[in-house]
């Protein structure tokens, strides 16, 4: 471009026509710097709603006892042949009178377990013990072809049980009990069986509390004076 005074050419100035796209272009970077601030305060707020949900389950987790009863090898038919995976039957207790039990399916083995183990502790049920130790009265169990009997049993008798029995009764915190098993010996029937039987437990807390009575009343009806029934009606403890 010359100049018609001096007939010198004059020489654009360096960036002006570049600032405007400088202008821009930083305008668009701190635009979508932004914009992954804020993603990254989405995710942070998120990692945080997660660590939350995992220190309850850490802390639900420190106070159980997991027992792992069966792991069965199974397998599924697709088109391209079969594909081969794991089932977990898990029991899960707090040893103070809850337990449940879960089984999951994977292709590998842990997995398989992790997932037993979560839906063992979503199913958990409370059954009142006497003493914290052994079960009220008697109890039968039915499911499928599994039958089983539980039967309450006095102090030093142990846990007189086998198999998948034993795991449910040491989850529970039962120190006396005496059961038999009867019918099938499948681990699947037999946890259920014997889970019906406990869902069954009564105490006579809450027995005296259906009737409207008091604990004392309803003990003095098997032949024990006034004394005797009050001094077992205040050693009750569940």
């Amino acid at each position: 471009m010359a100049d018609e005074n001096t007939n010198e050419v004059v020489a654009p100035v360096e960036g002006a026509e570049a600032a405007p796209t400088e202008g821009r272009g930083p305008g668009r970077g701190r635009g979508n710097r932004g914009g992954g601030d804020r993603n990254r305060g989405d995710r942070g707020g998120r990692g945080r709603r997660d660590d939350r949900r995992g220190n309850r389950d850490e802390e639900q987790g420190e106070e159980l006892i997991e027992k792992l009863v069966h792991i069965n090898r199974v397998s599924k038919t697709v088109k391209g042949g079969k594909r081969f995976g794991f089932a977990a039957l898990v029991v899960v207790g707090d040893g103070k009178g809850r337990a449940g039990f879960g089984h999951g399916k994977a292709r590998e083995v842990p997995e398989a377990i992790s997932k037993a183990t979560a839906a063992a502790k979503k199913a958990m049920v409370r059954v009142p013990l006497k003493e914290g130790r052994t079960l009220h009265h008697d109890g039968l169990g039915h499911f499928g072809a599994g039958k089983v009997t539980v039967r309450s049993a006095p102090a030093g008798t142990g846990i007189i049980a086998g198999g998948p029995m034993r795991a449910v009764f040491e989850s529970l915190g039962v120190a006396d009990v005496v059961t038999k098993s009867n019918g099938t010996s499948n681990p699947y029937n037999m946890i259920r069986a014997t889970f019906a039987a406990l869902g069954e437990q009564t105490s006579p807390k809450s027995v005296a509390q259906r009737r409207g009575k008091k604990v004392a009343d309803l003990l003095r009806r098997g032949g024990a004076s006034v004394e005797v029934a009050a001094a077992d009606a205040e050693a009750i403890v569940e």
